[in-house]
């Protein structure tokens, strides 16, 4: 292994691990998450061809979304492309932060595709934090095909890493950091994250 190179990130929690609790102070159930940034492109509505994905907090910590696969959506003809499933996944399940009120980002995402999602479908999402530890948050969703009890078409593990707003200072785009700066709801939003018991 080169000095570059790090271990592989594992999805299994260790055994030291603890289970989830939903801050006090996170989204009621049944309760609109909203965008994290506005050109985002899992949940932005800044974002033309974006997926536009609204999650809701769910009991527990647990989130549900809906995504419609639209024509900018396709790899295969009609069907859609399976890096857009991975990311409306990877969106639903960083959305789970916000019951914890954390500020996360993606670790490791392990995704497996058991269906092919046609244009015009709504996947149906669901993730759950299953594990904490430390700075890492281990979960798990599922995207259903024929409404919310419907066959499981694509399913992922992940681990996100709890990080500071200077993450996104340090790494961003400096004019897209500025902008988001000036934004007031960025800004209160970024600060109540950093505030955490």
């Amino acid at each position: 292994m080169s000095g570059t190179d790090q271990a592989p990130t594992r999805l299994t929690p260790p055994p030291d691990a603890v289970a989830p609790v939903r801050h006090p102070d996170a989204p009621a159930p049944g309760e609109l998450l909203g965008t994290h940034y506005d050109r985002c492109f899992g949940c932005g509505t800044g974002q033309p061809h974006g997926l536009h994905l609204e999650a809701r907090a769910g009991a527990g910590v647990s989130v549900s979304a809906e995504f419609t696969v639209k024509e900018a959506h396709q790899g295969a003809p009609g069907l859609a492309h399976g890096g857009v499933l991975a990311t409306a996944l990877d969106e639903t399940l960083g959305s789970l932060n916000w019951l914890l009120r954390v500020i996360a980002v993606t670790g490791r995402l392990e995704t497996d595709f058991l269906r092919p999602v046609p244009v015009g479908t709504v996947l149906h999402l669901d993730a759950r934090i299953t594990a904490v530890h430390g700075r890492k948050i281990y979960s798990e969703a599922t995207g259903r095909i024929g409404g919310p009890g419907g066959p499981v078409a694509v399913r992922a593990e992940a681990l996100f890493i709890e990080v500071g707003v200077d993450h996104f200072i340090d790494n961003g785009r400096p004019s897209d950091i500025r902008a988001a700066m000036a934004d007031p709801d960025q800004v209160k939003r970024a600060r109540a994250f950093e505030v955490n018991p």
